[in-house]
């Protein structure tokens, strides 16, 4: 094997072991954000399984949902109301496992740290066995969309996103 392949491998290998301890370490009382997602038709290819662009999807599904069930700030909140954005600015995936049409996913997303505006949280697509399938980590940035300035969180919905931030 060419040596530039074998560090690639090492190094793309240390990276999932990173996440997967990251996750493992989310116990019962982690704070988190927890919905489920049913597998559809539509998410799946012609072997039945999730294309995997319909996982980043679910992802940003996810943080919708946190946004407007966990935080009482909902996206109409944030983009129509307050003239805001939360783009995703960073995103990282590992694929464990497949996805089959059918099955119906716990999604968790646990706050990595917050910023003065951004947010690193990261996320799990669990199967019905409550084994992991995929682990994502993104980077949330609250930004006025007039400006395309990143903005402060106002201290009440930081407040909020504070009870979802996990202790160290």
């Amino acid at each position: 094997m060419p040596v530039a392949l074998s560090r690639c491998i090492k190094k793309e290998s240390e990276n999932v072991a990173e996440a997967q301890s990251a996750t493992e370490s989310f116990s019962g009382t982690t704070p988190s954000f927890q919905t489920e997602v049913l597998v559809r038709f539509a998410d799946c290819d012609p072997a039945g399984i999730v294309f995997y662009p319909r996982f980043l999807e679910m992802f940003n599904n996810l943080v919708e949902d946190w946004c407007a069930a966990g935080l009482n700030f909902s996206f109409s909140d944030i983009v129509i109301k307050n003239g805001w954005g939360l783009p995703t600015v960073h995103l990282e995936a590992d694929f464990v496992s497949p996805c089959r049409l059918g099955e119906v996913l716990t999604a968790k997303l646990f706050v990595r740290s917050l910023g003065t505006s951004s947010i690193k949280a990261d996320i799990a697509l669990c199967g019905p066995d409550q084994s992991e399938r995929v682990r994502g980590k993104v980077v949330l940035v609250l930004m006025d969309r007039r400006s395309y300035r990143a903005l402060p969180f106002p201290e009440a919905l930081r407040k909020r996103i504070s009870s979802f931030v996990l202790s160290e």
